[in-house]
């Protein structure tokens, strides 16, 4: 059964999830015209086209489904808005790690998450130790490489 919490998401990420709902909904009609013109073709039991367009049509209906929940539940939080002094959803933070070398991490919803970019979903190991902490503050994270040591240095709301 799913479950009906919100979804926090930043703006641009409700926008990257409402503009692929849509493309999914308008490849709909094509997928049901493919269905029809290989079902032209006869015997569906050896239809290679039938069956990969069946399969097709299952799964855009299953991303339509879960993208249409996050949309419907979706919370969207604007980091510029947000002050205060603890870590919270939304904010950028630079830590110090074990060598006192900065990293910046922004908090994001889970369909926003892009490590390479700095930002992390709000899931992950990292974001739910930094979450509530405040500038001074050391985080202990275990990851699968092991446990890591970080220094808050710096809370933006950005």
């Amino acid at each position: 059964m799913a479950t009906m919490d919100k979804v926090p998401m930043l703006a641009e990420g409700y926008e990257r999830l409402t503009a692929e709902l849509k493309t999914l909904r308008e490849e709909r009609p094509k997928i049901v015209e493919a269905i029809e013109e290989a079902r032209a073709h006869g015997d569906l039991s050896e239809n290679a086209e039938y069956h990969a367009a069946k399969e097709r049509q299952g799964q855009v209906e299953a991303m339509i489904g879960d993208i249409e929940g996050m949309v419907s539940r979706a919370q969207i939080i604007d980091p510029t808005t947000l002050s205060g002094n603890k870590i919270v959803f939304g904010a950028t933070v630079t830590l110090l790690d074990e060598n006192d070398k900065p990293i910046r991490y922004q908090i994001v919803g889970q369909t926003e998450a892009d490590a390479a970019k700095g930002r992390i979903s709000y899931t992950s190991p990292l974001a739910r130790a930094m979450i509530g902490k405040q500038v001074g503050d050391d985080i202990e994270v275990t990851v699968p490489s092991g446990e890591k040591f970080y220094h808050v240095d710096k809370i933006e709301f950005i």
